[in-house]
């Protein structure tokens, strides 16, 4: 009985931990992705933070002729890299972390993590702007547009000082989610952070000409209420631009958008605002699925 009761126990506490997914390939920019992850989500929520490796055999291996055991000591020593990892984070953080490597594309991993643990978010490392990412997009941005699930990516300049404004660039036109005022009420309350809400090129008189529905300011003043917030119109010639030079102006620590809500996958190369903002950012962007 002792042993069923400590099971069930075991079980409970996996269902009702919450969870965020980290990924990592050890370079440089991941590697710091891992850290803002265990810094600001894991040990300012108390989440469970799973320190996720997809192992692919170096190509200076591929080209020659390895055996299994080879292989099968490479994944091996791959394992043991990530447990010591997720050992030193969890005693520099006081955080529990849970290493898991797979031999299998990243995507595909992931989405099995994702049914798996059911996670708040997925961190990933996020690669400087490049004209080849602006057209195409990286891991990360992939990631951001196929997945429902937020995903914070990091930029290898953004270092974890705690939040104290955070930046929500919204879309009132078509309407905001109840569910997404709440992560970032959520946020707000943990972090004390003040909220600025972004209007670009139109002012509320100007979206309700447009058809936005009459009650979406309503909504987002019942869905804040309880933290510091306001609204801020500006005027830009490129909605990109404005973000970018709004972000300067308050020095934001934090980029908020919902990609799906803005209907960005319109352009003539069929780019994301989303996408362009988060491989040219200094500091993480927080995205958003409907």
């Amino acid at each position: 009985m002792p042993e069923l009761k400590l099971i069930l126990a075991f079980i409970i506490y996996t269902i009702i931990m919450k969870t965020i997914i980290a990924a990592t390939d050890y370079a440089e920019l991941a590697e710091n992705a891992v850290d803002y992850a265990a810094a600001a989500i894991a040990r300012q929520n108390n989440y469970r933070l799973v320190l996720f490796n997809s192992f692919t055999i170096p190509i200076h291996v591929m080209s020659k002729a390895v055996s299994a055991k080879d292989v099968q000591d490479l994944l091996d020593e791959n394992k043991v890299l990530l447990e010591a990892k997720a050992l030193l984070l969890a005693q520099q953080y006081g955080i529990e972390v849970l290493p898991l490597t797979t031999f299998s594309f990243v995507a595909d991993a992931i989405k099995e993590l994702i049914a798996k643990y059911v996670p708040e978010l997925i961190v990933m490392g996020m690669e400087e702007k490049t004209l080849e990412q602006e057209l195409l997009g990286n891991m990360t941005t992939s990631v951001i547009k196929k997945l429902h699930i937020p995903v914070l990516a990091v930029p290898a300049k953004a270092k974890y000082r705690g939040l104290k404004k955070v930046l929500f660039s919204c879309d009132l036109v078509h309407g905001i989610s109840g569910q997404l005022l709440e992560r970032i009420k959520e946020i707000a309350l943990i972090t004390q952070a003040e909220v600025e809400i972004l209007l670009v090129n139109e002012t509320v008189e100007e979206l309700k000409e447009k058809g936005a529905d009459p009650n979406v300011l309503r909504h987002i003043d019942e869905g804040l209420e309880g933290i510091d917030y306001y609204y801020k119109n500006i005027k830009s010639d490129s909605i990109i631009r404005g973000i970018a030079d709004e972000i300067k102006r308050i020095d934001a620590d934090l980029l908020i958008m919902a990609p799906q809500q803005y209907g960005f996958w319109s352009s003539i190369v069929h780019r994301s605002k989303t996408r362009i903002m988060a491989s040219g950012l200094n500091i993480p962007l927080l995205s958003f699925p409907i």
